[in-house]
């Protein structure tokens, strides 16, 4: 069993990541709760919300709350009938919300618990890879349709408790997507990390240990960036690299299309080129290419119009005074934020979007 444990301006928390955590729960719970809301959805429920209920009922009463699959379920409309749930299941500041899923459960529980009651105890208990990301940090949110995680708040949870034995039954697609969030923390961080995954095959089952390995090494880059910089002011925007077009993306071709992943991928790909273009510099841009290509991301995916990707992505919370800023690299493991003219940038996604199309 792996442990870390992040200090921020308001708690401190501790990350397990390790095989057999869900049967042992109770042991990793950070207080003693009477009542306890697990919120979940429907593909992950049957694989494992009732092992964890059953856990749970050891310590407090539990009830469920399960939400469809997808990233639409991110929502004003699930986020208020949770918010219903718990005032019928009667939580008060005493209980605990517990998010079991992937990053658009832990996102929709977590902003459900920093805003029922103005805020309780909730703990991560992630399911995918691409959660490795998402759960640490304290970033929760909503989405609206005109873009990724504009409704939101930075609140922290009380625990990460990361079973890797749920990993195991990860179609390709998640797969894929979670292993984009991990290239990313080898671009900003680790250029040993990068070159370990560069050379991984995501479509052959991962060795436990090499996979346990790149988890830990992505979630102690996030750590530090984000106990430097919890709220995001500076450094903690690195960690948006490939986000800005990544959810312009999401959001034109209607959130579910493709996976968070997917798109973030497509997204560094193009800051890949962008940053290789402002430093004539060498940045693994025709490597990291081929590397999607032998695991299958979505690269063709239908008609963009560069206008109105331009458009969402100056609307990503990241934007000021209506320009894009765009997370680039100076070097593997130095990244760099750039404000991009609106002109410049039309005529880059102009370009990317014919090569993407062939």
């Amino acid at each position: 069993m792996h442990k870390q444990t992040i200090q921020t301006s308001t708690n401190q928390y501790d990350v397990y990541v390790g095989p057999g955590v869900l049967s042992r729960m109770t042991e990793y719970l950070p207080d003693h709760y009477h009542s306890i809301l697990v919120i979940t959805d429907s593909v992950v429920y049957p694989l494992y919300g009732k092992a964890l209920v059953t856990e749970l009922t050891k310590s407090a009463e539990v009830f469920v709350s399960v939400v469809p699959s997808g990233e639409a379920s991110k929502s004003i409309e699930q986020y208020y009938q949770l918010l219903t749930d718990a005032i019928e299941h009667q939580l008060d500041r005493k209980s605990l919300i517990v998010a079991l899923g992937g990053g658009m459960i832990g996102d929709l529980a977590g902003f459900a618990a920093a805003t029922y009651m103005r805020g309780i105890d909730f703990i991560q208990v992630p399911t995918t890879i691409l959660a490795h990301d998402s759960s640490v940090g304290g970033k929760v949110a909503i989405n609206h349709p005109e873009g990724k995680n504009l409704i939101g708040n930075f609140y922290p949870p009380q625990a990460v408790l990361y079973d890797t034995d749920t990993l195991t039954s990860l179609p390709a697609s998640e797969v894929r997507s979670g292993y984009a969030e991990v290239i990313k923390h080898g671009f900003i961080g680790d250029a040993s990390l990068l070159d370990d995954v560069l050379h991984t095959d995501l479509t052959q089952p991962i060795e436990e240990e090499r996979l346990a390995d790149h988890l830990q090494k992505g979630i102690a880059i996030k750590a530090d960036i984000v106990e430097a910089d919890e709220k995001e002011a500076n450094v903690r925007k690195h960690l948006n690299f490939g986000h800005t077009l990544g959810h312009a993306i999401e959001s034109e071709l209607g959130y579910g299309a493709i996976t968070h992943g997917e798109a973030v991928a497509i997204g560094m790909q193009f800051a890949l080129l962008l940053s290789e273009a402002q430093s004539d510099i060498d940045l693994s841009s025709h490597a990291f290419a081929k590397w999607m290509a032998d695991n299958h991301y979505p690269i063709h995916v239908g008609p963009l119009s560069p206008e109105r990707l331009l458009q969402r992505m100056k609307k990503d919370k990241k934007s000021e005074n209506a320009t894009v800023q765009m997370v680039l690299l100076q070097e593997i493991g130095h990244p760099y934020v750039k404000n991009i003219a609106d002109e410049q940038l039309l005529g880059l996604l102009e370009k990317f979007i014919r090569e993407l199309d062939g």
